[in-house]
């Protein structure tokens, strides 16, 4: 009984050394485009969607047999939303931190693997207020992402992710309403 124990041991710890040596620690690039809206608390105010571009670097780790890892990037993303006539145009660093699974398609995993991702992002408010004196910007915001994409041949990435805003990216201390951000966005990265 005691052999079986060490037996199970040493295989458990075999198996993690090479799920280990073979995990895949990759960096890259990534450009895109991203459509958000402000959210209020209220219906009062028409708040429209509006693009911007989006792009930075990222790091990508996956463990191979599992499939599973997880992708961080820091961004520098544009954002502005047009409320009763007033467009307020934002600057933000996010930094993106999302687990992912990539799905193995038998045969054709290395010409293309879907993927599932989800994770928090936090943005950091880095240009001035665009909004008259009535609102306010907040200097951080966080949301929580959820997206799918494509790689393929194993080195571009394509994806789409919806931020769900957690936190309030702007207030009102006149009408006292509070919005969040949501928003599209839609990537596509070059993996070394």
């Amino acid at each position: 009984m005691k052999n079986f124990r060490h037996l199970i041991v040493v295989a458990v710890l075999a198996i993690a050394c090479s799920i280990g040596a073979q995990a895949q620690f990759r960096f890259g690039v990534k450009a895109g485009m991203a459509i958000n809206k402000l959210s209020f608390d209220e219906s009062v105010f028409d708040a429209q969607n509006r693009g911007g571009f989006t792009g930075g670097v990222m790091a990508e780790f996956t463990v191979p047999v599992l499939n599973l890892g997880f992708d961080a990037s820091v961004l520098y993303a544009q954002r502005s939303v047009k409320i009763s006539g007033v467009t307020d145009k934002r600057s933000y660093i996010d930094i993106p931190v999302n687990f992912k699974w990539k799905m193995s398609l038998f045969g054709v995993g290395n010409i293309v693997a879907p993927f599932l991702t989800t994770g928090p992002d936090f943005s950091f408010l880095c240009s001035e207020q665009g909004f008259n004196d009535a609102w306010e910007s907040k200097k951080f915001d966080i949301a929580w992402n959820v997206g799918a994409g494509l790689q393929l041949l194993n080195k571009v990435q394509v994806a789409a992710s919806y931020g769900f805003g957690l936190t309030n990216s702007a207030s009102s201390s006149v009408t006292g309403f509070e919005g969040k951000n949501r928003s599209w966005t839609v990537t596509l990265a070059y993996l070394f």
